[in-house]
């Protein structure tokens, strides 16, 4: 969709936070299309202060200042689903970030549509994947709506840029030209990256991390934890029935504690770009270890491995900012049909930065002890096992030998 022009624009609903970036953007909006401005703040967990924010807005320009709780909303219908999937973006990234985006851009559809504005406007940047999420969610749900996105209009070229321009133009923000990285925190995860992060030999410092211990000042003594899952779902934690966020939260802070959860990697943005982020996901990676097990005992086989593979198309999808596609949605579908049986509880070993399974139990566990022993039983002919090896090694038998004398 392109950019709206101006004279198209008379209400717009942004994606504010009180930030410098957002609060720049809600006054900017403003006087360049003269149209009504709605600041909305959706509350995913972030833990910053909301106090005083519809004030803050509204002494910006804004007419309006919706602030969601949308805490209990994200963890049971984003991040819950996204762990019975099992996605993982390369491997290693968990989607903290991803995984935000589609339920704030739907919720600030919603707003636009009850108050009869004809734009949207985010803070995204031209380089990031945030831009695309909110702009494929915005589509998907209502794509009459217009998009502002002033980052790809202006003239501001960084930080320094916006803080003149808050300054010239008296707006209320509390901003330093200093900013060594860009944080972004929900209920999964925080995200640190930007500023001397970019430098991928740059090490971190120990400061920066506000859910999780280092390993080496994790406690000496170990912590076992037990959670049941219902239909892939972590119902509750040490025998305590919990709400997702609930349980989600309780795990953040148990994990952290142990120094569970941290990653530093160098990831490839949709646009291009590789990026280096450093993430903390203390609950979500004990969440995704356990549920992970889980499944072992209570898949079959070839199921197991044909989610394997759809997982990663999952993490793709996600992480591309295509959730509200028929692909997701048919994928959900799929994997939900696979969790009906992953029921059970895990027993995890939270020492020194690591999350280790050492049991789990389950009514609809396939393991057979009798059929794993190596002592003797009689459910397993093991001289049935050559005519298997045979069969199963037929091309290699037959064609391995021509094959390699054919490349020499």
């Amino acid at each position: 969709m392109p950019q709206a022009r101006q004279q198209d624009i008379k209400k717009i609903v942004l994606a504010y936070s009180g930030g410098l970036d957002t609060s720049v953007i809600l006054h900017w909006a403003k006087k360049t299309y003269n149209a009504e401005i709605i600041a909305y703040c959706a509350d995913i967990g972030q833990e910053e202060e909301l106090t005083g924010l519809d004030e803050k807005a509204k002494k910006t320009g804004a007419t309006k200042c919706y602030i969601e709780d949308l805490r209990a909303e994200f963890v049971r219908d984003y991040v819950f689903p996204m762990i019975r999937a099992s996605a993982v973006y390369e491997m290693r990234y968990l989607l903290g970030t991803s995984i935000a985006r589609p339920l704030i851009a739907k919720r600030q559809v919603e707003i636009a549509e009850r108050e009869g504005a004809d734009a949207v406007a985010h803070g995204a940047t031209g380089k990031g994947n945030d831009q695309v999420r909110f702009e494929l969610t915005f589509m998907a749900l209502n794509p009459k709506l217009k998009i502002v996105a002033p980052w790809r209009t202006w003239d501001f070229r960084g930080r320094e840029d916006l803080i003149r321009y808050a300054k010239d133009e008296n707006i209320p923000v509390t901003a330093s030209a200093a900013k060594p990285y860009s944080m972004d925190r929900n209920a999964l995860h925080i995200s640190y990256e930007g500023g001397v992060l970019e430098d991928p030999w740059h090490e971190y410092k120990e400061d920066m991390f506000i859910l999780t211990k280092s390993a080496d000042q994790a406690p000496d003594k170990a912590e076992f934890l037990e959670i049941e899952f219902h239909h892939g779902d972590a119902v509750a934690l040490n025998g305590q029935k919990l709400a997702p966020f609930e349980l989600l939260k309780h795990l953040n802070k148990l994990g952290g504690a142990h120094g569970v959860g941290r990653i530093d990697i160098v990831e490839n943005r949709l646009v291009g770009i590789k990026s280096r982020g450093v993430y903390e996901t203390p609950g979500g990676t004990i969440l995704s270890l356990a549920h992970r097990d889980l499944e072992s005992i209570t898949l079959e086989r070839n199921l197991q491995h044909l989610k394997d593979e759809l997982s990663l198309k999952y993490a793709r999808l996600v992480y591309n900012g295509q959730w509200f596609t028929p692909e997701r949605e048919a994928l959900q579908a799929f994997v939900d049909q696979t969790q009906r049986a992953v029921n059970g509880t895990v027993k995890v070993k939270l020492y020194k930065g690591s999350a280790q399974v050492i049991a789990r139990k389950s009514p609809n566990s396939l393991y057979s002890a009798a059929l794993a022993s190596f002592e003797k039983e009689d459910v397993y002919n093991q001289f049935d096992a050559e005519g298997f090896i045979r069969l199963f090694a037929l091309t290699a038998r037959n064609s391995y030998q021509d094959y390699t004398r054919l490349i020499k």
